[in-house]
């Protein structure tokens, strides 16, 4: 009986068309990094690895400086605003109901709308809730002095876990309650020597709804007298800083009658803001409240800063372009050298897809360089200023050096955006290398 005897199957890894796609990198090293002699190719590949590192290494530089930027503002924008806050839809005061507090996830609550001891189950990452009141009123201490200032009433326990006021009081104590029959007031050290105030005088409030009725009316308008028992100084973008009172004197104040204006909270992590954003959105009646994160409450002038860093990235990518045309110049040149070569290549079994691998492997070799150099450069000088402000800043007041927050997702785009100009600028001179005749090049050498 006569047996078959079966060949062993060639292994895929043995096939002659995936050996050669392995020398295809081998070959595009030789034919940049060629060291027989210094060539205008060389030059120019020289030219181009040296245009992406500087382009990237910029790149890294200067958008981890806005995101310094943007650090620094935010910190101080957090200074004054919370995590969340919630609002009436209609703008209007509202009343802070126990149907409220529950959807909270507040266990327990005092009276006149000031925290005790929240337990915060069902919303975990929540870890302050600090209602408030809020309002403009005229300020006078008698002598012409008068100014409009803004009134915010707070539970001064709540909002100090919130902010830390009592952290950034220069003078006085965070004392709001009553004494000798006057309630207490904090304002700024700015707005203090504004109106030639002192710590311990007595001031008078005015709310526009009470002007208003003693216009219509035609009575002497009610005023409300308070001590000031603290001075606080902190660094603020917004202008017309807070004047502080408790929050049961502002209901009175405005007429508010067991209402609030709002409704602040504190995060474990501000970044959470807008998951904490969806779970309250969808546990609240639609509608009925306005919920806006840190974000949100200054939007304008976030999305400016985001525009004026995305802008930078557009300009500076420029730098690695310039670098590009020259990887499309040098490989073109590497085409017309090496005509024959591609020729050669051709007969011995090499396919159109093969040539074309090589080149578009010395765009990657160009690329994998430039970013590494760059990323590697950009990364170090970022260090460098985070950690010691080697370059400082002009007339600061806030800041010393020039700050700086390196994050992972802009050098990942950075150093994917680079990447992908390279291999892009060897796209052309790789499909003209793909296009060669073997019989015609190996003619005309």
């Amino acid at each position: 009986m006569e047996t078959t005897v079966k060949k062993p199957a060639v292994m895929l890894v043995d096939n002659p068309y995936f050996r050669r796609m392995k020398t295809t990198g081998f070959i595009a090293r030789r034919y940049l990094f060629s060291k027989k002699h210094v060539s205008l190719i060389s030059t120019l590949t020289i030219i181009s690895v040296t245009g992406v590192t500087i382009g990237t290494a910029l790149l890294i530089v200067v958008l981890s400086v806005f995101n310094g930027f943007f650090d620094v503002i935010k910190g101080l924008l957090l200074n004054n605003d919370p995590d969340i806050r919630i609002e009436s839809a209609e703008g209007q005061p509202f009343v802070y109901s126990q149907d409220l507090r529950n959807e909270l996830g507040v266990k327990q609550s005092s009276n006149g709308g000031a925290m005790d001891t929240p337990g915060f189950q069902e919303i975990p990452e929540i870890t302050v809730i600090s209602p408030y009141i809020e309002g403009k009123a005229l300020l006078t201490a008698g002598q012409d002095r008068d100014q409009v200032v803004n009134i915010r009433g707070i539970d001064p326990e709540s909002y100090n876990r919130l902010n830390g006021l009592e952290n950034n009081l220069t003078e006085g104590e965070l004392n709001l309650g009553v004494e000798n029959k006057r309630p207490g007031l904090i304002m700024s050290s700015r707005l203090l020597t504004q109106m030639n105030l002192n710590l311990g005088q007595e001031v008078a409030l005015l709310s526009a709804k009470g002007m208003r009725k003693s216009l219509t009316q035609f009575s002497v308008p009610r005023t409300f007298r308070f001590e000031i028992r603290g001075i606080y100084s902190f660094t603020q973008i917004i202008d017309n800083p807070a004047v502080y009172i408790d929050i049961r004197a502002a209901q009175r104040l405005f007429e508010y009658r067991n209402t609030i204006s709002g409704i602040d909270l504190r995060l474990q992590d501000n970044e959470q803001a807008d998951a904490v954003k969806e779970k309250l959105e969808s546990r609240f009646e639609k509608g009925k409240y306005k919920i806006s994160t840190w974000y949100d409450l200054q939007k304008p002038l976030y999305d400016v800063m985001y525009l004026e860093k995305w802008g930078a990235y557009i300009v500076l990518m420029i730098i690695v372009l310039v670098a590009v045309l020259n990887i499309v110049g040098s490989l073109t040149m590497i085409v017309i050298q090496k005509n024959r070569d591609i020729g050669v290549l051709l007969t011995v079994g090499y396919t159109p897809a093969h040539i074309k691998q090589i080149f578009v492997k010395q765009g990657l070799y160009i690329g994998l360089i430039g970013c590494v150099l760059g990323g590697g450069i950009g990364l170090f000088f970022s260090w460098l200023q985070q950690q010691y402000g080697l370059i400082k800043l002009s007339n600061a007041f806030i800041i010393n050096a020039y700050p700086v927050s390196i994050e992972s997702l802009d050098v990942a785009i950075i150093l994917a955006g680079s990447l992908l100009l390279c291999l892009l600028a060897s796209w052309y001179p790789a499909n003209r290398a793909a296009t060669i005749e073997p019989a015609d090049a190996v003619r005309f050498e």
